[in-house]
């Protein structure tokens, strides 16, 4: 069992004291195998960056820098680990400023059932959909900001295994494809192993309640996880089972939490009782044959007993390998799990603000590629989202470049002569909110991922009319 190391109090503007925009940088740390496609890498990155929703096209004014992209994206020399690596060393650094951070991982479906040709795609939930499984594991601190990818795998589901399902129990879990749980553990694992001062936890939602998944944390020195459970296990215990064991125990205690927005359903906050307490899993029983060990567990319950009407209750039965010994651990762990929606607005960013799914790149390698730039981009819209709420006072150079707040100054005051000193982050991004359709009006919160997003496109529009006027 891992035993917490609690936090200490650090400065939070010195965790992001260098540009931490991800971007492939000049110092070599995406290896394409020639310096030329590096120098067209951080071409394309920036200007994905500046337009996340426009077409290739709309990014490039000229003829030949939109050639030159497509032939980068066409590159079969050119491998997305590649791509990713300068930003998963970034993230590797970020996460060494920090005593705790959670490794929240989730999948989602990348379809592009429209386009015309179907070269290299998988089927998604039927053979009349095409494209493929997007895992990632985003990096992030309890307080919620988004420090970077650690992981990301795409998977392809071939048509020849189509209603083959019935058979998965009979396959080994290297052969199924929730072995991307196992993959994305053992990507964090060996990060942990590089990091042992820090404490990162992978964090799940129930899709990954594999038994493999706690055996091989263990295996892996006792790698931390907390997952939501999905299903009701056997324990050594007089309940028997995982749920009756748990609901047996006393109520600790109770907790406000906020749940995020859901279609139809606005942001909301929920009391949660709580109740935890220690088991040891057994494994499943139609794998006695394999003998596989058992696992010691904790156990939290996190449940609301009176919800809105017409509202479904939150009810989270969450297992981890970190010791919960108080009912200040047990809440912990649930602010912990409660971190995890941030992957799905991640995915929610690539999706509706970066557009993967709706570019006209046909091959499947060269969408490989593509998307590994706009994951990036996805991040950094993210990061720049959450830092706000977090530190504002720092100064926004770290996101953005000097002519960007420079004529986000220029623009939003309506003055001439720009200022000298940065602007807060706070600030700054409330401004690029406001470009996006932000109205910030008393209640209305802090500006979420879409506007940000469209404001960003808008901001470098205006940054380019501001340059051209001031170069002179």
């Amino acid at each position: 069992m891992y035993q917490i190391k609690r936090q200490t109090t650090r400065s939070l503007q010195s965790r992001f004291s260098k540009k931490i925009n991800g971007l492939p940088n000049r110092k070599g740390n995406a290896l394409l195998g020639d310096p030329r496609r590096t120098e067209r890498l951080i071409k394309i990155a920036k200007e994905r960056a500046a337009k996340p929703s426009y077409s290739l096209p709309q990014c490039f004014d000229s003829k030949a820098e939109l050639k030159a992209a497509y032939h980068f994206y066409d590159n079969p020399c050119i491998n997305r680990e590649a791509i990713l690596r300068s930003h998963y060393l970034a993230t590797q650094e970020r996460l060494n400023q920090e005593n705790i951070v959670l490794a929240v991982s989730d999948t989602t479906e990348v379809d592009y059932s429209h386009h015309q040709s179907k070269q290299g795609l998988g089927y998604l939930n039927d053979l009349d959909h095409h494209g493929f499984l997007l895992h990632s594991t985003l990096v992030v601190t309890p307080s919620k900001v988004p420090l970077g990818l650690l992981e990301q795998q795409i998977i392809y589901r071939d048509e020849e295994d189509f209603g083959k399902r019935h058979n998965r129990k009979k396959r080994p879990i290297e052969e199924k494809e929730s072995y991307k749980w196992l993959e994305s553990l053992e990507a964090v694992a060996e990060t942990q192993k590089n990091h042992p001062d820090v404490l990162i936890v992978n964090v799940a939602d129930r899709e990954s309640d594999i038994y493999d998944y706690f055996v091989r944390a263990k295996e892996l020195d006792n790698q931390a996880v907390l997952i939501r459970g999905a299903w009701n296990r056997c324990i050594e215990d007089d309940q028997n089972y995982l749920w009756e064991y748990i609901e047996s125990q006393d109520d600790a205690g109770t907790l406000l939490v906020e749940i995020p927005r859901k279609p139809r359903q606005a942001v909301r906050t929920a009391e949660l009782s709580i109740r935890y307490g220690h088991v040891i899993l057994k494994p499943p029983k139609h794998r006695a044959k394999e003998h596989l060990p058992k696992v010691e567990i904790e156990v939290v319950l996190a449940r609301e007993d009176n919800p809105p009407l017409g509202v479904e209750a939150v009810e989270w039965l969450l297992l981890t390998t970190v010791s919960v010994d108080s009912f200040d651990d047990a809440i912990e762990r649930v602010h912990w799990y409660a971190c995890r929606w941030l992957i799905e607005t991640y995915h929610k960013v690539l999706k509706s603000g970066c557009k993967i799914e709706s570019r006209q790149i046909e091959a499947a390698e060269s969408l490989e590629r593509y998307l590994a730039v706009d994951s990036v981009v996805a991040w950094r819209v993210l990061g720049l989202t959450m830092q706000s709420r977090e530190t504002p006072d720092m100064p926004c150079d770290t996101f953005l470049d000097k002519p960007e707040w420079q004529a986000l100054a220029c623009y939003s005051l309506k003055i001439s002569i720009p200022p000298t000193k940065p602007l807060t982050l706070q600030q700054a991004t409330l401004w690029i909110a406001k470009l996006g359709g932000f109205i910030g009006r008393k209640g209305d919160g802090y500006p979420g991922v879409t506007v940000i997003w469209r404001g960003l496109q808008r901001l470098n529009d205006i940054t380019e009319a501001w340059y051209i006027f001031n170069s002179f």
